[in-house]
C-alpha cells in the first residue's frame, strides 16, 4: 500500500475488483503452483491487505518493509516451500500459462534461477507485467545469507543474476519480442491503461497475454495513456531507506 508513485495501488479497482484480486485469481490458475501467499509488510497501512486476504481465504505473511528478500525467505519457510515463484502484486494480467512455462524451464534446465525477463538494463521479450521468477528454497536461503547490497534485498532476486557467472540463469524468451509493452501498474497512467484493457476484454480472468497483445495491436492508441511511465532499474532502491544503513 505504501507505493510512492501510486499510493494504495494494490487495492485500487480494475473492472470492479481490487488489482490484488486479479493477480491472485489469475496466478491460482497455474497448474504447477500448489500454494499461494500474499507477502506484505508489517507496517500499519498494510493491515488492509491482510484484512482482504482473510476475507478471501488467501494466506498472508507479513514481514520486513524494505528487505523484501528477508520477507520472502520467512514466507517460504512458513509454508515449507521447496520452490518459490515470485510474482509482483502490480501485475493484474499475469498469465498462468507463462508461470507454468517458467517453472518448467527451471525444472528442466538445472538452473539456479529461471525467469521470463531481467529488469533494465537487460533486454526483455515479454511485456512488463508478465514477470515470473523461480528459485529453489535452498537458493533463496543462499541469497538471503549472501546478498549485502540494498538493491539485492529490496528486489529479492538480483543476487542470482546481477553478477555474471555467480549462478546458472535460464531465461524464457518469446519470438514475438513484445518487451516494449508495459502492462504493470506503477503510476496513475498505468492504472488508467489497465482499466481500459480490462474493460475491453470479454473475460478478463481467462484472457491470455496473446489476447491482450492482439487487443493492443488493434488499438495502439491505448498505450499512449502510459507512454511516459518508465520501469525502475534493478539497482534502484527506495528513497525512504536511510543513507548508509546496512542490510542485516
Amino acid at each position: 500500500m505504501g507505493s510512492t508513485r501510486l499510493p494504495g495501488k494494490v487495492l485500487k479497482e480494475i473492472s470492479g475488483k481490487p488489482m490484488l484480486e486479479w493477480v491472485v485469481r489469475r496466478a491460482e490458475k497455474a497448474k504447477k503452483v500448489n500454494d499461494l501467499v500474499v507477502a506484505t509488510t508489517y507496517v500499519p497501512e498494510d493491515d488492509l491487505i491482510e484484512l482482504w486476504c482473510n476475507k478471501e481465504g488467501i494466506a498472508c505473511f507479513r514481514g520486513a518493509e524494505f528487505d523484501v528478500l528477508e520477507r520472502f525467505y520467512y514466507a517460504a519457510k512458513w509454508r515449507g516451500s521447496d520452490r518459490i515463484v515470485r510474482i509482483t502484486a502490480d501485475c493484474p494480467l499475469i498469465d498462468p500459462k507463462v508461470i507454468d512455462q517458467v517453472i518448467e524451464l527451471f525444472e528442466t534446465s538445472g538452473a539456479d534461477f529461471a525467469a521470463n525477463r531481467l529488469p533494465p538494463p537487460w533486454k526483455r521479450t515479454y511485456p512488463i507485467g508478465l514477470d515470473v521468477e523461480v528459485v529453489s528454497f535452498a537458493g533463496l536461503e543462499r541469497a538471503r545469507q549472501s546478498a549485502d547490497q540494498f538493491y539485492e534485498r529490496e528486489h529479492v532476486m538480483p543476487w542470482f543474476y546481477a553478477t555474471e557467472g555467480r549462478c546458472k540463469v535460464s531465461i524464457l524468451d518469446d519470438p514475438r519480442n513484445a518487451g516494449d509493452h508495459r502492462w504493470t501498474v506503477d503510476t496513475a497512467e498505468d492504472l488508467v491503461l489497465l482499466q481500459a484493457i480490462f474493460d475491453r476484454l470479454p473475460n478478463p480472468l481467462e484472457a491470455g497475454w496473446e489476447e491482450v497483445l492482439a487487443l493492443i495491436e488493434a488499438n495502439p492508441e491505448l498505450e499512449m495513456i502510459n507512454a511516459d511511465s518508465k520501469a525502475k532499474r534493478v539497482d534502484m532502491v527506495d528513497d525512504r531507506i536511510q543513507e548508509g544503513e546496512k542490510p542485516e
